[in-house]
C-alpha cells in the first residue's frame, strides 16, 4: 500500500502563522483577536477577524486553549462501584453532559473514584487536564467536593448538598418521594413500609425526608418500626421484608430498583401475591424491573436531561456568567398495577 501524508491531499490548513505574515502582524496579535483578550486595536481586530471568515479558518481547540489559558477539557468524576441498576443512570446523563459539552467545543475526560477516595481526581487536577468538574454522586461527607474546593478549581455536582457554596443541580427527589407516598395513601393504606440503602448518599437520605414529609402532609403519625434504612445486602433486605409482613404493612416502598427487585424475589417465595397481598413500589425506574409482572408503581427521572444542564450551568459559570446555585428537575409518577387497589 502506498505510504501518503495528509499534505498531500491538496488542502493546506491555515495557520496563525499564515494569517500573522499575510496581515504583516505578530502571532501574538492573531491570538489576542481571536481569544477577544489583552491589548490591541479595535481596527486590527477587526481585520484578522474579517481575514479569519474570509478564509474560514477555525482555530484548533489546543490553539484556542493556550490563547484562553483552557483546556477545554471538564472532567466528569463517576463511581467505579456503582452496581447494574446504576449504571443506565451513568451511561444517560453522561450522554446528556457529552452532547451539550461538544455544542461548547468541549470534551469529557471521565475519572472514576471509590468512595471517598479521589486519588484519580487528585491527579487529573494535579496535571490542569481540565477546566472544571462534575461529580455525579453526592455523600454526606464528600471529600471530592472538599478536595475541589481546595483546590479553588470549578465544580459542579450532579446531585443535593447542604453546602450552599456548592453549585448543585438534581432531581426533585425529595418532592417526587412525598407526592407517590401520598397518592399511595389517598387509596386508603396508611401502613406503609420503607426499605432504604446508605445512609452515606444523600440521594437516600433526601427520599426517607420525602416519605416523610408524606405523612406529616397527610397528617398521619409514621410508624418508625416500618422504617429500614442501610440494607445493603441481600439477607438485610430478606429480613426487613419478613418484618414488615410480620408487622402488617399493607405496602412496601424501595428507595431503588436493586432493593426492590430482591423484596418482589422474597414476597414470591413466601407466596405472597402483589398487588393483593401486598403492595409495591419503588422510588426509582430502571430497566431492571422493566418485564416483571405486575408492573412496578415507580418514579421516573430524565438522566439526560439532568447531565445536559449540569453541564450547561457548569460551562456558564467558567465562562464567568452569573449561575443559579441549585437547580431542582420535574420528575413523572408512573402509577402500575403493583399498587393498584
Amino acid at each position: 500500500m502506498d505510504m501518503f501524508r495528509k499534505e498531500d491531499i491538496g488542502i493546506k490548513k491555515l495557520t496563525i502563522t499564515d494569517i500573522a505574515e499575510h496581515l504583516q502582524v505578530s502571532k501574538t496579535t492573531v491570538s489576542r483577536a481571536i481569544s477577544g483578550k489583552g491589548r490591541i486595536s479595535e481596527d486590527t481586530r477587526q481585520r484578522v477577524l474579517a481575514y479569519i471568515q474570509e478564509n474560514d479558518y477555525k482555530p484548533n481547540v489546543i490553539a484556542k486553549g493556550l490563547a484562553q489559558q483552557k483546556t477545554y477539557n471538564i472532567g466528569m468524576v463517576i463511581p467505579g462501584d456503582c452496581n447494574l441498576v446504576d449504571m443506565p443512570f451513568f451511561q444517560n446523563s453522561m450522554q446528556g453532559v457529552c452532547e451539550e459539552a461538544s455544542k461548547h467545543d468541549y470534551d469529557v475526560m471521565l475519572v472514576m473514584t471509590s468512595g471517598n477516595k479521589v486519588v484519580n481526581l487528585e491527579r487529573m487536577v494535579a496535571n490542569h487536564k481540565v477546566d472544571g468538574v462534575i461529580l455525579s454522586r453526592s455523600f454526606v461527607k464528600d471529600r471530592a467536593a472538599e478536595f475541589l474546593k481546595e483546590q479553588k478549581l470549578p465544580f459542579i455536582l450532579m446531585g443535593t448538598s447542604k453546602d450552599e457554596e456548592i453549585l448543585q443541580v438534581d432531581n426533585n427527589h425529595k418532592a417526587g418521594c412525598c407526592e407517590m407516598v401520598m397518592r399511595i395513601m389517598q387509596t386508603g393504606m396508611s401502613r406503609i413500609g420503607l426499605i432504604g440503602g446508605s445512609e452515606n448518599y444523600v440521594v437516600n437520605r433526601t427520599r426517607l425526608h420525602g416519605y416523610r414529609d408524606a405523612f406529616r402532609n397527610m397528617k398521619q403519625a409514621i410508624d418508625e418500626s416500618l422504617i429500614y434504612k442501610n440494607c445493603e445486602t441481600i439477607e438485610q433486605i430478606e429480613k426487613a421484608v419478613r418484618n414488615l409482613l410480620e408487622r402488617k404493612a399493607e405496602c412496601i416502598v424501595c428507595m431503588d430498583d436493586m432493593i426492590c427487585s430482591h423484596v418482589l424475589q422474597v414476597l414470591d417465595r413466601e407466596k405472597i401475591k402483589v398487588p393483593q397481598q401486598m403492595k409495591v413500589a419503588s422510588f426509582y425506574d430502571s430497566t431492571l424491573l422493566m418485564n416483571h409482572e405486575p408492573a412496578i408503581t415507580s418514579l421516573l427521572f430524565d438522566a439526560k436531561a439532568l447531565g445536559e444542564l449540569t453541564c450547561s450551568v457548569l460551562l456558564d459559570y467558567i465562562s464567568g456568567n452569573e449561575v443559579k446555585g441549585k437547580t431542582l428537575l420535574d420528575y413523572e409518577i408512573i402509577e402500575r398495577n403493583s399498587t393498584k387497589v
